[in-house]
């Protein structure tokens, strides 16, 4: 019961489903060039020992709680030496595995899962893939595409550099403690893209000002730019792809960039 609750507090519910954790890892389509996984949030190793019977990965597991990491030395001793005692959100993870390109895997926080996927961008050279499970409103925003109601920053910034696919929702029964949410899984795989064809620190700007006023259109949401006028300062940001945010952010001038928090999404 205690390790329930510790587990808990840290946002995390146990996945119970054995075939779901199955089907989870059989998404990865790592191949040559990138054998390396890492599983964020394994507790106590449901996804990992199918991770474990692909003897084509090299698996590691990044841990927050300690007796999670105990339990896993204890029960997979030959993972001992590429268990992390580690937050995810504070690792170097260009230093982590090497330097190697890897695929990130895992039943994620939900309460850190968007904090998650902004770091995957901040390395996205280095994480070719990305299969997770999150709460199902996250999962669905995620993969979801212009003119829809869940469409938002993530969506366009994560759509920016990756093929996102929706593979599955489960209810609250299948984890320990039950969420009071359904979950779903996806996979995120890098589509090819290394340059926007602008800056990419605009690109993030004019992004998440245009959802942060979602109901206004880019004209006023964006007012605080030099910006050239143009049709698409007309619409709304979630009846823009990720296309037109580029073709935006061209047309910025070249004054201060305000750095943008997100306060919808």
């Amino acid at each position: 019961m205690e390790k329930v609750r510790a587990k808990k507090n840290l946002g995390q519910h146990f996945l119970r489903d054995l075939d779901a954790a199955r089907r989870i890892v059989e998404l990865l389509s790592c191949h040559e060039g990138y054998t390396k996984v890492l599983e964020i949030g394994p507790g106590m190793g449901v996804l990992t020992q199918y991770l474990l019977q692909h003897p084509e990965y090299e698996t590691s597991v990044v841990e927050l709680d300690r007796e999670s990491v105990a339990y896993l030395q204890v029960h997979y001793p030959a993972l001992s030496p590429r268990i992390h005692s580690a937050d995810f959100l504070h690792l170097k993870l260009d230093e982590l595995l090497g330097g190697s390109p890897f695929a990130i895997v895992g039943n994620f926080p939900y309460n850190i899962s968007s904090q998650i996927l902004f770091k995957v961008l901040d390395y996205k050279d280095l994480v070719p893939e990305v299969v997770g499970m999150f709460q199902k409103e996250v999962a669905v925003r995620i993969a979801s595409k212009p003119g829809n109601k869940d469409y938002g920053i993530l969506s366009v910034l994560l759509q920016a550099f990756y093929d996102i696919e929706y593979s599955f929702s489960l209810p609250p029964e299948a984890f320990d403690p039950p969420p009071k949410v359904n979950s779903g899984v996806i996979r995120l795989k890098r589509n090819g893209v290394t340059d926007l064809g602008c800056d990419e620190s605009k690109f993030k700007a004019v992004v998440k000002m245009g959802f942060n006023q979602r109901r206004k259109t880019l004209r006023n949401a964006l007012r605080a730019l030099q910006i050239a006028d143009h049709p698409l300062l007309n619409k709304r940001a979630e009846q823009l792809g990720v296309a037109d945010f580029i073709e935006l952010t061209q047309l910025v001038g070249s004054g201060i960039i305000p750095n943008v928090e997100i306060t919808e999404e």
